[in-house]
């Protein structure tokens, strides 16, 4: 232990972070297995970190601060039980709770399947609960976000989110969801749920920047998933998915405002972010599914030390394996856009043409900021000024309106 003590606060406080960041998912997982009350867990668990700031300054820092808050939190778990009245009381539970409290109690660490942290994820990404409900429970009980910051990500009241991890909490019960991992007969779907939730979190925080710690925490869960489930291809591929688009960061938002990829500054990009992407390995599989082409697809521009020298038909080729994994209008307007930078504007012009009538496009602003720029390099410059008016009409967000008024007013 460290020597009791006024001197030693910052190193209370600096231990509890690493244990908490550690082991807090781990030990909350565990305790939600074993007495099925989500709410308990967490306020063991938030207990046992209030404990330690008032004795770890005053006993010193445990020698194994990740076993003292499992013993703390176990132990306090058992107290709510009991004080909440003998029908409560589950025999085989308090045994269980009292194992993990001995003094020398940790979690088990079994890791891959038959981990609690890997049954936690699945059970807050059931497909029987509804997507706001998956992404709210995933944040506030694996990520540890407060409720209030999970609120304004999402642009709604912190008591409107609270009823929503309430009512999926108690879906959960009155469903009788399994705290389990999916049988292998289901494995895919149901990580496929799992992986749509993590994506959904990381497009929220990184579309046009506006919440980097969503992006990051993201990132966190990926890994995460990677490490419960090494010998799966897409949980590495959606990590280096990300890894690479979160690379480019602080070149894409530049003193408050979005820089386009083509114009960024790629000194700026993370290349360590972009190292770890490329050994996951899985961008350039032969077998792989839709996260890991679109990491294949990052990849390439990552890999260009220029727009210039960046290869489009590699692109095209990687988005018609994704047509044929996940045909979406999106998808299709995405590789009419690489179409035109490899073809030449006309040739994706007539590609854009193909997809314009699509009606899950007509509001989407991307489709006339895209016929615009590829009309402007046509030389083509009054119809591409008429497509960005649109666009900007269109733009969700006010970075995304201020770019693409910007363009505008360099083809005028």
């Amino acid at each position: 232990m460290t020597t009791p003590g006024r001197a030693v606060d910052g190193d209370v406080h600096r231990a509890l972070a690493e244990a908490m960041a550690a082991e807090r998912l781990r030990i909350v997982a565990s305790l939600i297995r074993t007495t099925r009350d989500w709410d308990l867990a967490e306020d063991a668990v938030a207990d046992a970190a209030e404990r330690a700031l008032l004795t770890w300054p005053r006993d010193g820092v445990p020698r194994n601060p990740a076993a003292w808050l499992t013993t703390t939190a176990a132990r306090r778990a058992i107290d709510l039980i009991r004080r909440a009245g003998t029908e409560r009381v589950k025999l085989e539970q308090v045994a269980e709770l009292e194992r993990l409290a001995a003094p020398t109690g940790v979690v088990p660490e079994p890791g891959g399947l038959g981990d609690d942290r890997l049954r936690l994820v699945f059970t807050c990404c059931h497909p029987a609960l509804p997507l706001e409900g998956r992404v709210a429970l995933t944040l506030r009980v694996v990520a540890a976000l407060p409720t209030a910051a999970i609120a304004r990500a999402f642009l709604t009241t912190e008591a409107t989110m609270g009823q929503r991890l309430l009512r999926a909490k108690q879906k959960i019960a009155r469903a009788g969801i399994p705290y389990r991992v999916p049988a292998a007969d289901v494995l895919p779907d149901r990580l496929e749920s799992v992986l749509a939730v993590v994506y959904l979190v990381f497009t929220e925080g990184y579309a046009a920047a506006a919440h980097p710690p969503l992006a990051e925490e993201a990132i966190r869960l990926g890994r995460l998933l990677v490490e419960l489930m090494p010998d799966e291809v897409e949980p590495r591929g959606l990590l280096a998915l990300m890894l690479l688009q979160h690379s480019r960061h602080e070149a894409r938002l530049v003193a408050g405002e979005l820089v386009t990829l083509e114009h960024q500054d790629r000194s700026r990009w993370d290349r360590a972010m972009i190292a770890e992407a490329l050994a996951l390995g899985d961008v350039a599989a032969t077998s792989r599914g839709p996260y890991a082409v679109q990491a294949a697809l990052a990849a390439v521009h990552a890999l260009a030390a220029t727009a210039d020298e960046t290869d489009w038909q590699a692109i095209v080729t990687l988005y018609d394996e994704l047509l044929t994994l996940t045909p979406s209008p999106v998808v299709a307007l995405n590789r009419a856009i690489a179409v035109g930078l490899c073809d030449g504007p006309l040739a994706g012009l007539a590609a854009l043409d193909d997809v314009a009538d699509d009606p899950a496009l007509r509001a989407f602003h991307l489709l006339p900021a895209s016929r615009g720029e590829l009309l402007a390099r046509a030389g083509r410059r009054e119809e591409a000024v008429a497509e960005l008016d649109r666009a900007i009409e269109l733009a969700p967000t006010e970075q995304e309106r201020r770019q693409l008024t910007r363009r505008r007013a360099e083809l005028r």
